[in-house]
């Protein structure tokens, strides 16, 4: 859970409050928290209130997006922060095409997620 800075907050198209997720994904707040402490969704701080949300994006169809998971924890093992992380998924891949983050939530985890291991080498 991190302060984010404006360069990254321009790049996420929306953002959603847990209790938005909580509710997507038809579980309580707490376990939409304990997905962000085990690494599953990245959340951060924004707006007035300084209120953790977490980009719209990484929730589709009443679930966390197939794939997200595993290319957090790859990204994290190569030493990216919560904001680079962010970053590396709302940026433009002309490669994929779109951004990762899209490629995830049209289920083509499997490009995003070699891109993501060869960052690595």
């Amino acid at each position: 859970m991190t302060e984010i800075d404006t360069k990254i907050d321009a790049l996420v198209p929306a953002w959603l409050y847990l209790p938005d997720i909580a509710e997507l994904l038809g579980v309580e707040v707490t376990r939409v928290r304990q997905l962000v402490k085990e690494g599953q969704l990245i959340a951060v701080r924004r707006g007035e209130n300084r209120a953790l949300q977490v980009p719209a994006a990484f929730i589709k169809d009443g679930k966390v997006v197939k794939g997200l998971s595993g290319t957090l924890t790859l990204l994290r093992d190569d030493g990216f922060t919560d904001e680079e992380m962010l970053e590396w998924l709302f940026t433009p891949d002309p490669s994929l095409p779109g951004t990762p983050a899209q490629a995830l939530a049209e289920n083509r985890g499997t490009e995003v997620k070699r891109r993501a291991q060869a960052l690595a080498v």
